[in-house]
């Protein structure tokens, strides 16, 4: 497998090299030279796997340093249904990810992947329970300790933070925006008490954390002396794990080789539906990929109109689906990357315009007339709307249903073909956004028996200003290094 950087970096990496690295020396993303072809002998093949073993088979064709006894270990100790135990009634936990049909809508099947299962209730569990075990296995293998730096608007923190406690060789320096999750998603990261977890409250929004993230990982000097690695889904070992269960989202919804499928995901970072891109560019038979935001609707901007306009953090929305309250996509530049026929000095001078200049307008060229061969449509959602799609879904499928969820549901049926079944990938249990269930149906919505109280737990977390020189001294602090 030979991987290069968005922006032309071009020295060989090995997938352990580029899971500990995180972006590359150039600032860019890693992606294959060539996508991996997956035939439809191959896919039928795959059609009765256990969710471990599809893990497998996909990632082995991105793995060029993991011996495959030894990956095919590490799927199965990631993906067992004892991690993946907080389905809900009906749900189907030897699956992990079980698929469930709402109705039959638009002439075509209305249907929900459950990927929210696992420790921290969110899809976030899904790579992130993975790139966890990873993580160990490549440290003990080079005999190394990592610093794993992060930014989270909601669900990638507590989902990094529980997939990383207590493992050997690992500290996470998780940077959050200050108020601005919701109380349950707080609670989730700020009440672990693991002395190798540091969350740290940043005095802006999500875009401004994540800004400092590229700032550190950009300043290669620190990044080599202070050990520091990436479980975003700049991380392109965590957007590899995603990909899995788009190829097991098809098998469940499918019956026979050749058949479409349409997926809709709930879009803030890019990395999730990139993953979908990825998919069908593996040769998936995906008929359209459609990107539902909320009321931070800069992907749905782009998608309707080819203007890529980065808002600024005082136009930045603090919502009701707070996970996707982004206006600076960082996986948004694999996917450009692809749509420029994988041309590193176009990719590089458009960001550069992101930089300078707050964005890109690719309107009428004929990069923006490739959204449509990707498959790509998109829509917009917002607080009203996810009220009321959560009411409706309740009250005709008697299914609650997240936040997030609600604008994919909302989203979905604005692109429905008949004949094709759309799939929507759920986002999170609804446990975790309580006001807003409590709005929508009048009660509190369903939690696991061990989340009780969580709200009510001991807090541990620093306060830090938006200021990346102070979070590299914090670090410092704290590794020393």
């Amino acid at each position: 497998m030979n991987y290069q950087s968005t922006r032309g970096h071009d020295v060989p990496q090995t997938f352990s090299e580029i899971l500990l690295g995180g972006l590359a020396p150039d600032g860019g993303l890693y992606l294959p030279k060539q996508y991996p072809q997956v035939t439809a002998d191959e896919l039928e093949a795959w059609r009765k796997l256990p969710y471990a073993d599809l893990a497998y088979e996909v990632l082995r064709k991105f793995c060029d340093d993991i011996p495959e006894d030894d990956l095919r270990a590490l799927t199965r100790k990631t993906y067992r249904a004892e991690v993946y135990g907080n389905a809900r009634a009906g749900d189907n936990t030897a699956d992990i990810t079980p698929l469930r049909t709402l109705g039959e809508e638009g002439g075509t099947k209305l249907q929900l992947l459950g990927l929210s299962n696992g420790p921290t209730l969110a899809f976030k569990d899904m790579a992130m329970q993975l790139l966890g075990n990873l993580f160990e296995y490549a440290l003990a293998r080079a005999g190394k300790e990592l610093n794993i730096l992060g930014a989270t608007s909601g669900d990638t923190g507590s989902a990094a933070e529980y997939a990383m406690r207590g493992k050997r060789g690992i500290r996470v320096f998780m940077l959050s925006p200050h108020r601005k999750m919701s109380a349950f998603q707080t609670a989730q990261m700020f009440s672990l008490q693991d002395p190798n977890i540091f969350n740290l409250a940043v005095e802006g929004v999500f875009d401004d954390c994540q800004d400092i993230v590229k700032a550190v990982s950009n300043d290669l000097d620190y990044k080599a002396r202070q050990r520091i690695g990436t479980v975003n889904s700049i991380n392109w070992a965590r957007v590899v794990a995603q990909v899995v269960y788009y190829f097991k989202g098809w098998l469940l919804a499918t019956d026979g080789p050749g058949q479409k499928v349409s997926f809709c995901v709930p879009s803030g970072n890019f990395g999730n539906v990139c993953a979908g891109h990825i998919a069908r560019m593996m040769g998936l038979p995906i008929d359209k990929l459609v990107v539902a935001t909320n009321e931070n609707d800069v992907l749905d901007e782009f998608f309707r109109t080819g203007t890529y306009r980065v808002r600024k953090s005082a136009e930045t929305y603090h919502t009701s689906s707070p996970s996707m309250d982004i206006s600076k996509a960082s996986n948004f530049e694999r996917f450009v990357f692809d749509l420029l026929g994988q041309d590193a000095g176009k990719l590089a001078a458009l960001f550069r315009d992101v930089d300078t200049k707050g964005g890109f307008d690719l309107s009428g060229t004929p990069e923006f007339a490739r959204i449509r061969e990707f498959g790509f449509v998109s829509g917009r959602s917002t607080h009203d709307d996810r009220v009321a799609t959560i009411r409706g879904v309740s009250e005709r499928y008697g299914i609650t249903i997240d936040t997030h969820t609600a604008d994919g549901v909302k989203v979905a049926r604005e692109h429905l073909t008949a004949g094709v079944p759309m799939v929507v990938l759920e986002t999170a249990l609804p446990a975790k956004f309580a006001d807003t269930i409590r709005e929508a149906l009048g009660h509190e919505p369903e939690r696991p028996a061990a989340f009780e109280g969580i709200e009510k737990l001991p807090q541990r977390f620093e306060v830090m200003p938006n200021d990346a020189a102070q979070v590299k001294a914090y670090i410092a602090k704290h590794t020393g290094l």
